[in-house]
């Protein structure tokens, strides 16, 4: 084993459109690890904020937020870590790689052309953490990610499954569920779901490795402090901020509201986002009797939420809600539905539940009339980066050294050769599992059948050439192993 593994974070969502990118982390012990990855925005949620490279003019302003476009990878590479560093205050050390990658536009998913493997080097592959596993397995085509790293850790953060049901297509769900289960159970060695409302997948843990921001601790900080000088901290009533598609909450909020607008009708609510669904949640606010204000997306940090006292988060779309972490830790009243994406949330005195529209109204109006409740210093350090690496660390067995094997009992001895017989079954149906992905993944009209994108089985002249690849398609396909 090196002296120095590598930890190698590969992103997804928005990140890959024309190019995918990854992280390459050099880690010499596990207290490094914690603190590169703390920064959590830094290693592992760009992607709500930074675009990518694509030549094609509206595939950039479909991925990119503010019509961003990046005309070289090294123009994005110096937007991305400007980024990083005006909002975390963290100097950029790691690699940055880019990898070959479409956007799907009716997934509206980031989706990896070609193997996307060869991009790392042989000797810097030891630790993956595959963010979006999902995208990255699905239509993969070369070398076995455990057969190309020691130990491979996928992230899932969607709920892909919601998605396909909201639009009542059960025969699709029940493909896709197998789908995942087939392709982590090839890939990864453990898979990470931030919450139980993912499907359960092989060897999965449920665990939010997900912090926030430190400014948010701090605008909640100065709040309370506010409050204990006799000042009135939070002067504005309820909000709710989210990308702005009837999918991310906004369906259920306006729905509740709708129902039981003549008990809360004194209430005013702001909604603050963009998205393809603007202008049908603006006339659809303008329908009801309460006054609804509809306003461009901003950052949540910006000073105009501060003073805001109660967060309404119906969503139920969302695998753990960021936005409901913020507005906890800037030390607001977030009510949210009882759901298991938001079984994190339940530990923090502020967060109030419901599970019908008769709880949300009552759980609304005693929100507004009480004072939320200062967090403690625990619960401060749940909510943060810190506590989200650490978290992250123990779910991926990385609080410990990589070569380290468990001690076994006398009464485990017994059944070795029984233990070593079934996992020698196991692998070889897994191995025959992979070459049969790998087989099918290879042919053209099985992946179209499967809804890869066209011509994605090999990354083409213009992205080799932008990504510096050397190799050509048909050494690629002939050279790739699974």
């Amino acid at each position: 084993m090196k002296d120095q593994p590598q930890v190698v974070v590969l992103l997804v969502k928005a990140w890959v459109a024309r190019k995918g990118i990854l992280y390459s982390l050099p880690v010499s012990e596990n207290k490094w690890i914690s603190r590169l990855w703390s920064p959590k925005e830094a290693s592992l949620q760009l992607a709500d904020h930074a675009g990518n490279l694509i030549n094609i003019a509206d595939d950039q302003e479909l991925v990119y937020p503010n019509k961003i476009k990046f005309h070289s990878p090294s123009e994005h590479e110096t937007y991305v870590r400007r980024w990083v560093e005006e909002r975390t205050a963290f100097t950029s050390g790691f690699t940055i790689s880019f990898y070959p990658g479409k956007f799907d536009k009716e997934k509206r998913s980031i989706l990896a052309v070609g193997d996307i493997t060869e991009v790392i080097p042989d000797d810097e592959a030891d630790i993956a953490v595959l963010e979006e596993p999902e995208h990255l397995t699905w239509y993969h085509h070369g070398k076995r990610w455990k057969t190309k790293f020691r130990l491979v850790i996928g992230v899932v953060h969607t709920n892909y499954l919601e998605y396909v049901r909201r639009e009542k297509n059960g025969l699709q769900a029940f493909f896709l569920k197998q789908a995942n289960s087939w392709v982590m159970n090839i890939y990864c060695h453990k898979v990470i779901r931030l919450s139980a409302a993912t499907q359960d997948l092989p060897r999965s843990i449920v665990c939010n490795v997900h912090g926030v921001n430190p400014k948010f601790l701090e605008i909640g900080t100065n709040m309370h402090e506010q409050k204990w000088k006799g000042n009135q901290a939070f002067t504005k009533r309820a909000y709710y901020i989210g990308k702005m598609v009837w999918s991310k909450g906004y369906k259920e909020l306006l729905q509740l509201l709708g129902e039981h607008q003549n008990q809360l009708a004194d209430l005013q609510v702001d909604l603050y986002g963009n998205g393809e669904d603007s202008d049908q949640v603006q006339e659809a606010s303008r329908k009801l009797k309460m006054p609804v204000n509809v306003y461009p997306g901003r950052d949540h940090a910006d000073p105009s939420f501060h003073e805001y006292k109660v967060f309404l988060n119906p969503s139920t779309t969302d695998v753990v809600c960021t936005t409901t972490a913020e507005a906890l830790a800037m030390g607001k009243i977030v009510v949210c539905a009882d759901h298991p994406s938001n079984e994190f949330f339940k530990q923090f005195p502020n967060c109030r539940l419901y599970k019908n529209g008769n709880e949300f109204v009552k759980a609304t109006q005693i929100a507004l009339a009480d004072d939320p409740a200062p967090l403690s210093e625990d619960q401060r350090h749940e909510l943060s980066w810190e506590a989200a690496t650490e978290r992250f660390l123990r779910a991926a067995d990385l609080d410990r050294e990589l070569t380290e094997k468990p001690q076994l009992s006398s009464s485990t001895r017994q059944f070795m050769s029984l233990s070593l017989g079934t996992s020698f079954l196991k692998k070889s149906m897994e191995d025959a599992s992979a070459f049969l992905h790998h087989k099918a993944s290879g042919i053209e009209v099985a992946r179209r059948a499967l809804g890869a994108i066209p011509g994605s089985l090999q990354p083409d002249e213009e992205l080799r050439r932008e990504l510096g690849l050397s190799f050509s398609p048909s050494e690629k396909h002939g050279g790739s192993k699974h």
